[in-house]
């Protein structure tokens, strides 16, 4: 049985998201401890009782977002067979974690030039590694392909978590898709050039 998180771990989870709404509105550099404390109520010794620093609010941050995605990642490619609904998956979560964690994201997305220099290469290392699992998926799914369209991996990888992390900027909560159904539309809409099948050579000759 799971118990529930503790009181430190509660307290941490309330600044962490409390910066992340402050870093998104006002932007890391200008918000100070004393911003963060009375955004969660708690007093300036209190709040550094749970972290030393701001930048060590904004490392988390970071380190939180790049775990999240890695796992979710390595259980959805590890447990389905079918390339393209492993895609699937990924793409509608990442859109509905976007919007859901909206000021986490933006902070993550805009205040990148923050992190420290030993941190930012673990960053780019993660990426590389979420966006590797995805590139497999898209290369696994062509192969099973008869007739295959033309489709580069790489720039196709781009291309969908390009639409999948803008959505940071434009979703408005009170639109009329949830999160869910947002990720849903959006995987469905940048998964169809898979789904496109090329004609063999000796049809598309005859035409």
């Amino acid at each position: 049985m799971v118990g529930r998180p503790s009181r430190a771990h509660e307290a941490r989870r309330t600044i962490l998201d409390g910066a992340a709404e402050i870093f998104s509105r006002q932007g890391y550099r200008a918000t100070s401890m004393n911003a963060i404390a009375a955004a969660v109520g708690l007093s300036k010794p209190t709040l550094y009782h749970y972290f030393r620093n701001k930048e060590e609010i904004l490392v988390r941050l970071y380190e939180e977002v790049m775990a999240d995605a890695i796992s979710n990642a390595t259980e959805v490619a590890g447990s389905l067979d079918e390339p393209l609904e492993v895609l699937r998956r990924l793409i509608a979560y990442r859109v509905s974690t976007t919007c859901e964690r909206q000021s986490m994201y933006k902070v993550f997305f805009e205040e990148e030039e923050e992190v420290p220099p030993h941190l930012i290469e673990t960053v780019i290392e993660q990426r590389r590694q979420y966006e590797a699992i995805l590139r497999d998926q898209v290369v696994r799914h062509l192969d099973d392909l008869k007739h295959p369209p033309p489709v580069d991996p790489t720039l196709f990888v781009n291309v969908c978590l390009g639409a999948a992390n803008w959505v940071y900027k434009w979703y408005s909560p009170g639109g009329g898709l949830s999160p869910e159904q947002m990720g849903q539309e959006i995987a469905s809409y940048v998964l169809r050039p898979l789904a496109a099948r090329r004609p063999p050579v000796e049809e598309a000759a005859g035409a």
